[in-house]
Order: C-alpha cells, then structure tokens, then sequence
C-alpha cells in the first residue's frame, strides 16, 4: 500500500511540475506589456503612441517623436502633449478615441481615431 501511495504522491508531484510550466511558458509568450494605441489619421498619416510618465512616445508614417505633457485639455479625460515640431491631443469625442496632430511649422492638422 505504501509503494503504491509513494507513485501516486510522486505521479502528483509529477504533474503538478508540468502544470507549472505550462503556466509559465504560457505567460512568457504572452508578454506583460498592454497593446501599443493605433491612431489612423487624415492625410494617410498613422502612428501608435505609448504613454509613459509625462511624455507620449508617437512612432509613425512621419517619424518618431517625444512629446511632453503639456497645460491645456478641455475636460480630465483630455490630454495634450507637445515638441517644438508638433502638439497633440488626445481623449477628444464622445467616446474619447479621438485625437488631433497640430504641425504648426507646415501648417497641418490631422483628425485621428484610435483603433
């Protein structure tokens, strides 16, 4: 009876390791990092934009920019960053998946929603 308790705990023991594994390697691929916002914009311009801190990293069709935060927004949910060479605001519409780009060296506006 004992031998047969003993390759029960350790077929347990066993699979409890394999279990644990799978878990892992399974959170391994996923990543722990949350989806990168897509913005599709007016003049075929697309970028996404992640948010760290006080700045908004925008890599896109025009390029790669840092923008810092910046005073201004309409309502809490409004955010609005800028560089010398652009400004952006974000949480704009109803459902607040809207944004603009504000080139004011070219002049140009873009109109945005985020996918």
């Amino acid at each position: 009876m004992r031998i047969m308790n003993k390759r029960a705990g350790r077929r347990i023991a066993g699979l409890m390791v394999v279990a644990g594994l799978s878990v892992l390697a399974a959170c391994a691929g996923q990543g722990w990092q949350s989806p990168v916002p897509l913005y599709r914009c007016e003049q075929g311009i697309e970028f996404t934009a992640r948010f760290i801190d006080d700045t908004a990293v925008l890599d896109g069709t025009r390029g790669y920019d840092v923008l810092y935060r910046d005073a201004g927004g309409q309502s809490p949910q409004q955010t609005v960053y800028s560089n010398p060479r652009m400004r952006a605001e974000f949480g704009l519409g109803a459902s607040g998946r809207e944004a603009v780009l504000r080139y004011p060296l070219l002049p140009l506006a873009a109109r945005c929603v985020r996918d």
